[in-house]
């Protein structure tokens, strides 16, 4: 059985987040989801994100793809290696915006060691929870 595994906010879900949700489950026969928590989206990029995590976990559980949602807390966000700890994912998903960073090229090697491959999926450039939180903001 293959294990996938992919993180993420999910704040304001889009057809950007659906797309990676069904090309990750196209590759693998289970797909856990990390959604991060409310206190790490704060404490790494200084926002709150406005649909809360239990409603953000409530909505990725009703989706198809997902075959497992965990609550990416500080220390799943800060260490994938702890999330491999946990959850022996044998391929990882990641949007193309973190190829090549220094991260990920570090992490790819370590996950490398435990046999997992990590898989760049494109990056949705015309729909972002940012971009819409702009207009919104906006609209205002």
């Amino acid at each position: 059985m293959i294990i996938g595994y992919t993180t993420g906010v999910f704040d304001l879900f889009h057809i950007g987040h659906l797309n990676i949700l069904k090309n990750s489950k196209s590759l693998c026969d289970k797909l856990i989801v990390g959604c991060t928590t409310d206190e790490v989206v704060f404490e790494n990029k200084n926002k709150t994100p406005i649909v809360p995590f239990h409603e953000r976990v409530e909505i990725l559980e009703s989706i198809n793809y997902v075959d497992l949602v965990v609550a990416q807390d500080h220390d799943l966000y800060k260490d994938k290696m702890a999330a491999w700890n946990n959850y022996k994912f044998n391929i990882m998903f990641v949007g193309s915006d973190w190829k090549n960073t220094t991260k990920w090229v570090d992490l790819e090697k370590e996950l490398a060691l435990k046999e997992v491959k990590v898989v760049y999926f494109p990056y949705t450039k015309s729909t972002s929870s940012t971009i819409i939180t702009e207009v919104l903001n906006n609209f205002k």
